[in-house]
């Protein structure tokens, strides 16, 4: 039955194919395997070839290996022998006759080896040569058997080394000499043969290879002793200079290859220019080692300057007197300048990090004295909450603790910094009953005003179980500072009245300005004009009638300029053209032509900075908004009245 699977060949490996499924794999399938392979697939040993061409066995559960058989692999083999096949006539052929075929019918091979494989096996079984022509006759009955396929292969290979198979022969040539032997048959395959001539073929090549490493290892030997005996062959001579000096002795014609004499003479001069480096390191490290000695006795600071060192070096008695110096370069003694220049930048870096350190460490004591000093003036009662830099600074001005803190430049804080933070624990203690103090005003609704005493405040609070356990001078600050409040607020409550009847006084001037029926002039009187305006929203948005008349005056003022710069331009005119006409020129009349109406104070610049500072404040805040910067984060009631109060205390 003829086989589904084909065999084929890959970047010499060998895959199978299945012509029905189209799949392809690298495992031999089992339709194809034979007894003996089908054996040897169902235990979990495998037998392998080392790079030397040595087998070996691997188990593929243990990952073991071994060298010798295992058992278990001579069982299986043992249990796919073949039985014995009825014996029958065996075809006979003749080298060199005519060709003749067997009348046994001819066997397909299924892999891909072709007539090929086919020619070698009908070699095998004696029927024809590989060039089709009659050959001896061989009696099949007495092939060779072997128990194993490794003493069938160890035979065949033993056929090859007694028949002196080369290497490079090929498979045919081996063939060609082996076929005639008996144990050419110790392998019934023929691929078996040729793979048991490729790895002899191997084998042989290692062999030669190694053979040849161990000769060119003695002759190198040989050769350097030789070489060695000319002390004239320096690491500088060449091989067209040194080849008369050694052509006479016996080791140079021990081989006839003038290319490996070559070799193994310039493998020689490396070896010498390897010494030659190595003693001029030698030499080359120990005079850097006196010129560093001789650099520690020069006085020689981390600033000099090379030009001034090398002047002082090569001055130096021992360097001038000492030879091992030429040895070195100007870039070794300049090497040799830097790293002792470093080590000195080392040493003064060191130095000063040191002060460094003790000056910081120094500082940080004053600055723990000074705290000292601070908390025993606050357990004192004089610092306290709102208390000023200067109410203290009497009691502190003489004292050594201050006075230490006094030109530190390191990264602390100052003595000023110092008591503000001292403060501002006061002010954090003040907030907490702070608090409770605006929840009663707020639970009393009492507003503080600028009229308000601190008696009253006072009893006000002791009303309250909140506040009853709050001290007087707490409670006088918190006063003081809700007063202050409430008088900055009054403040801005008028300046914001006052401008807003600014501009309403400037909307009505401009209504005054503007009326056409009739129009105002410079002689109009407010009893004439009132009468017109009244029903105007300008005009009633001016609480008094002093400021509608304000309004008005500053109208009819801006009028009569006007019809005065008027006159005195046609007055200067024809007066200026009469003189000049009659050769005459005053030089006092250019003031009276260049004079100008009298400007007016602008009340409301001012005003109007206040207002571009706002729209930019607002601005930025917007953009905040937006996300060109993070957004600002809502402020509690009671922190808000914190930022207010300590603004409002550190102005003072």
């Amino acid at each position: 039955m003829t086989s589904v699977w084909s065999q084929a060949e890959s970047n010499g490996r060998v895959y199978y194919y299945n012509t029905v499924t189209k799949a392809t794999q690298w495992t031999k399938p089992e339709e194809l395997m034979t007894p003996s392979e089908r054996a040897l697939a169902n235990q979990p040993w495998k037998q392998h070839t080392s790079p030397e061409g040595r087998p070996y066995w691997y188990h593929g559960e243990t990952k073991q290996t071994t060298w010798e058989m295992p058992e278990v692999y001579k069982n299986a083999l043992a249990q796919s022998a073949q039985p014995p096949k009825p014996q029958m006539p065996a075809p006979q052929f003749v080298a060199g006759g005519a060709n003749s075929f067997s009348s046994q019918p001819q066997q397909r091979d299924r892999d891909d080896y072709g007539d090929r494989i086919g020619q070698d096996r009908q070699i095998g079984y004696g029927q024809m040569d590989i060039n089709g022509a009659r050959g001896v006759t061989f009696d099949t009955q007495n092939d060779p058997n072997y128990a194993t396929f490794e003493e069938g292969e160890a035979a065949f290979i033993s056929l090859l080394r007694r028949q002196k198979v080369q290497p490079d022969w090929t498979w045919e040539q081996t063939m060609r000499a082996t076929i005639k032997d008996p144990q050419y048959r110790a392998l019934k395959d023929p691929k078996d043969r040729k793979a048991a001539f490729e790895k002899y073929a191997v084998e042989v090549r290692l062999q030669e290879k190694d053979r040849a490493k161990e000769r060119l290892a003695k002759l190198r030997t040989d050769f350097g002793t030789m070489l060695r005996r000319h002390p004239e062959i320096k690491h500088y001579t060449r091989w067209k200079t040194a080849r008369p000096m050694i052509e006479g002795e016996t080791i140079f014609r021990s081989t006839n290859d003038d290319t490996e004499r070559k070799q193994l003479f310039e493998e020689y001069i490396i070896e010498l220019k390897k010494a030659h480096i190595e003693q001029e390191a030698v030499a080359r490290k120990s005079a850097m080692d006196e010129l560093v000695q001789i650099l520690k006795g020069l006085d020689l600071e981390p600033y000099t300057r090379w030009a001034e060192a090398d002047s002082m070096i090569r001055s130096d008695n021992k360097f001038q007197e000492d030879s091992k110096f030429l040895t070195l370069s100007k870039s070794d003694i300049l090497t040799a300048f830097e790293n002792h220049i470093k080590s000195l930048e080392r040493t003064f870096n060191d130095e000063r990090q040191r002060e460094k350190n003790s000056k910081a460490r120094r500082e940080r004591q004053n600055r723990d004295r000074f705290l000292d000093l601070l908390s025993e003036l606050r357990a004192a009662g004089k610092i306290k909450a709102g208390t000023k830099w200067m109410s203290i600074y009497p009691d502190i001005k003489d004292d050594a603790r201050y006075t230490n803190m006094l030109g530190q430049r390191g990264s602390g804080s100052t003595p000023l910094d110092l008591f503000w933070d001292v403060v501002e624990e006061e002010e954090r203690t003040i907030r907490i009953v702070r608090n409770d103090v605006y929840d009663v005003l707020e639970d009393k609704r009492y507003e503080v005003t600028p009229k308000t005493t601190i008696q009253e405040f006072l009893a006000l609070m002791s009303t309250d179980r909140r506040t009853t356990s709050i001290s007087e001078d707490t409670l006088s600050l918190i006063f003081a500072r809700l007063q202050e409040k409430v008088v900055r607020k009054s403040e801005h409550d008028q300046h914001a009245n006052e401008r807003h009847q600014r501009r309403n006084i400037d909307a009505l001037r401009s209504k005054i300005k503007h009326l056409s029926n009739p129009p105002i002039t410079a002689s109009s009187t407010w009893e004439t004009i009132r009468p017109q305006i009244a029903h105007m929203e300008e005009f009633k948005a001016l609480e008094s009638d002093d400021l509608r008349r304000q309004a008005f005056e500053k109208v009819i003022r801006r009028l009569r300029e006007k019809e005065d710069d008027h006159a005195d331009r046609e007055r200067s005119s024809h007066g200026g053209k009469r003189d000049r006409r009659n050769g005459h020129y005053d030089p006092r009349d250019h003031g009276r032509e260049a004079r100008h109406r009298t400007p007016e104070l602008d009340i409301y610049e001012a005003e109007r900075r206040k207002a571009m500072a706002d729209r930019e404040r607002v601005y930025s805040t917007k953009a905040g908004a937006t996300g060109l910067s993070p957004p600002p984060i809502p402020v509690p009631r009671s922190r808000e009245r914190d930022r207010h109060e300590r603004l409002g205390s550190r102005g003072e």
